[in-house]
């Protein structure tokens, strides 16, 4: 098809350029269609399929140029043909669809005598997408691949903007893509783009757009995850984007894949930063997720920055939270050294600690303190202004990849970063009565929005409130009420903003609440601890004495004879004997041991001797039997023979 205006065609007719006048009229087929070339005077010709009739026509195809002040005719058979058609027939609009290149749409249009509509069939669009995807550095080398139907001839890339075709490239194998290679990408090259193919039955359909975007013409903005990166499975979290730099829109990108998660318009912020909040959800059990972000302008939405740092998604499983603490408090200043610790009794093997607003997930081993107890500390320096701000921690086992619940937030304030320092009063004194009210009263003569009071060496953070403005002053009243003991101590007061609510003011002077019978509380808690500890030791004693009376009674008892064979073995002379066993124990003397009385052991029977043992400790008695001579007459019992011991 001709028009004028466009650019010249590539065609390898090799028509001689004319020297002068009109050109001889002869009628050509373009695409199938009957044009004379008188008509065509003037004007460029799109090569169709390597042929261009008007090679060399002189049209240099400049808008507002010689080229465009005439009217090219068009000769078109539908049903029969129209011919003789000569360049000052005007006035009628002529679209031939789905013949002439998606590319050369936007062209001035051809005219003819007769307003004839000759509509293609519809005819699938290619694809088209970027390798190794569309957000490129500068100076990177990216292709872009169109892929359509089997059977094209010819694939063409246009670039939105630009007056001729970007480029125009033969198939690949098996004949249904083409590629199109940038070795080194810049500023000229990012933009939007459409691809389209030529095959038998004509162009086919624009493919859909697609975005080139050069990065790495700014500085980088910052990402982050609220309200932490970890995240649990299935949950979802708001990725924001955000940068000093005034940027007007922002894009979210996502590793692995070759078009953007997302662009948004930019918020601007009480702060001056411009932000951009992008939803991703819901997170799967395992998703190795990184995300980086660009800023960008509305002048030039595909120039953008250089990408933030990256930022992976972790996903946390349902396992018990560790705490987090500061061992200095919660308050800090300029140049104090800060660790913060993270401790638990589940026994996690690794922490990380989240900062809100940062990208980066420090991890440290865990190490056992004490048993059952495991914990990590985490160095962050000297205090500098950043390191204000909200913290979580995490743990995990080693054989695990997911990271247990976040611990409570810590707030870690940065005082003397406000040029303020509030005056602190106590109303009605510094001394109050136990169970009674006091009010803490923070003022400042300056604009400020909060006011916060802590108490020294206390770890729970500061108490918080808005600040009113009353009587010329910004102020803030704290009661405690009632007042106890752990109300005694020393109380400043901050003030702070709420554009940055972790930077405070420099503290005000240091105030003592004094607590009024405190020393005689103290007194009496002291007597009753002493009473408890005394009563504890007598019931401790009784309790000795009593387990020692039942060891001395059981031990008092005549113990069972080890070997009741030796009574049985007795010989009946032995058992007619008159035996005497007496046994003594000297409590001075305890070295004597056993005394027997060897004449009451005399028998008849030598053969027959009486063994005893006594317990030194037990024995209390003395058994004496007399012997059988002195009765006179034979035993009515069988003697009792008794083994005792002596410890």
């Amino acid at each position: 098809m001709a028009a004028c205006g466009s650019e010249k065609g590539d065609g390898t007719d090799s028509t001689p350029k004319p020297s002068g006048g009109t050109q001889p009229d002869k009628l050509v087929l373009i695409q199938g269609f009957p044009v004379w070339t008188s008509a065509l005077q003037n004007c460029e010709v799109v090569t169709l399929d390597g042929f261009n009739p008007l090679a060399g026509s002189g049209c240099s195809g400049t808008t507002g140029s010689k080229c465009t002040e005439y009217l090219c005719g068009l000769v078109v058979i539908v049903q029969l043909f129209v011919a003789n058609v000569s360049s000052a027939s005007a006035g009628f609009e002529s679209v031939v669809s789905g013949d002439v290149p998606p590319g050369r749409r936007q062209t001035p249009r051809l005219s003819v005598g007769v307003r004839t509509q000759v509509q293609a069939g519809t005819r699938p669009k290619p694809t088209i997408w970027a390798e190794p995807g569309s957000v490129i550095p500068w100076n990177s080398p990216v292709t872009i691949w169109c892929q359509g139907t089997l059977g094209a001839r010819e694939f063409r890339l246009d670039k939105e903007g630009s007056q001729s075709p970007w480029g125009r490239q033969p198939p690949l194998e098996p004949g249904d893509k083409a590629k199109f290679s940038i070795p080194h990408v810049t500023e000229g090259y990012a933009g939007r783009y459409h691809c389209y193919h030529y095959s038998s039955t004509g162009w086919s359909q624009d493919s859909d757009p697609l975005e080139l975007v050069m990065t790495g013409a700014y500085s980088k903005p910052s990402l982050s995850a609220l309200p932490s990166p970890v995240v649990t499975s299935g949950g979802n979290v708001t990725l924001r984007c955000g940068s000093w730099q005034g940027f007007d829109r922002f894009i979210l990108t996502k590793e692995g894949e070759d078009k953007p998660s997302g662009a948004l318009d930019a918020q601007p912020q009480p702060s001056g930063q411009t932000q951009a909040p992008f939803p991703v959800g819901p997170v799967p059990p395992s998703p190795r997720w990184t995300f980086r972000c660009y800023g960008c302008y509305r002048s030039k939405p595909q120039v953008c920055s250089a990408p933030s740092g990256p930022l992976e998604l972790l996903v946390s499983g349902v396992s018990g939270e560790p705490s987090l603490l500061s061992p200095q408090g919660p308050v800090v200043a300029l140049g104090q050294n800060l660790t913060l610790q993270c401790h638990s009794d589940v026994g996690y093997e690794r922490y990380a600690l989240f900062k809100e607003g940062e990208q980066d997930l420090p991890q440290r081993p865990g190490r056992q303190p004490q048993a059952g107890l495991s914990q990590a500390d985490f160095p962050r320096g000297l205090v500098i202004r950043s390191d204000g701000g909200r913290y979580r921690c995490y743990g995990r086992h080693n054989l695990s990849s997911k990271w247990s619940a976040p611990s409570d937030p810590l707030d870690i304030l940065v005082a003397g970063q406000l040029h303020d320092t509030p005056a602190l009063s106590v109303q009605p004194g510094p001394t109050v009565a136990l169970g009674e009210s006091v009010t803490l009263l923070c003022q400042s003569r300056l604009s400020r929005d909060t006011f916060l009071l802590s108490k020294e060496g206390a770890a729970h953070p500061p108490l918080r409130l808005r600040s009113k403005f009353q009587g010329g002053q910004y102020q803030a009243e704290f009661s405690l009420s009632p007042v106890t003991a752990a109300h005694r101590g020393t109380y400043r007061c901050y003030s702070s903003l709420s554009s940055d609510p972790y930077l405070l003011s420099f503290p005000s002077y240091p105030l003592e609440l004094l607590v009024s019978g405190f020393k005689s509380y103290l007194n009496v808690l002291i007597w009753v601890s002493a009473a408890f500890i005394v009563l504890l030791l007598l019931l401790l004693f009784l309790l000795i004495h009593c387990r020692h009376s039942r060891r001395r009674k059981s031990g008092a008892a005549d113990p069972e004879p080890k070997n009741r064979g030796l009574q049985s073995s007795s010989s009946p002379a032995a058992d007619a004997q008159d035996q005497n066993l007496y046994a003594a124990e000297n409590d001075t003397q305890p070295a004597e041991g056993v005394q027997l009385d060897h004449q009451a052991a005399t028998s008849e029977a030598p053969q027959d001797v009486t063994y005893a043992q006594l317990n030194h400790s037990t024995l209390r008695r003395e058994t004496t039997t007399p012997p059988a001579s002195q009765l006179g007459e034979p035993p009515a019992e069988p003697s009792v023979y008794a083994t005792l011991a002596i410890h």
